[in-house]
């Protein structure tokens, strides 16, 4: 968030599944790095600027799309729950 304004993040850039690729999980366009792990860099302490600087490829972009990615399957299983 930026001066009140929420600036969304089209993950949908950044990451596919491949299948054959890291076992078909998503990961970022171009690369073999798994957003499930980035995610876990972020649970165990990481921040971004650790992340962009230890592997190159990785951009501040990816890892704001894992952020988004994670937003939007936790949404679709609170939806899914919540028709339960």
């Amino acid at each position: 968030m930026q001066s009140g304004i929420i600036i969304r993040m089209d993950w949908h850039q950044y990451i596919e599944r491949v299948p054959g690729v890291m076992i078909g999980k998503p990961i970022f366009r171009g690369t073999r790095i798994t957003v499930e792990f980035v995610l876990e860099r972020f649970a165990q302490g990481a921040q971004a600027e650790d992340l962009v600087k230890s592997y190159p490829s990785l951009t501040h972009d990816h890892v704001m799309a894992a952020l988004a990615y994670a937003v939007s399957v936790v949404r679709q299983d609170e939806l899914l729950l919540s028709a339960t």
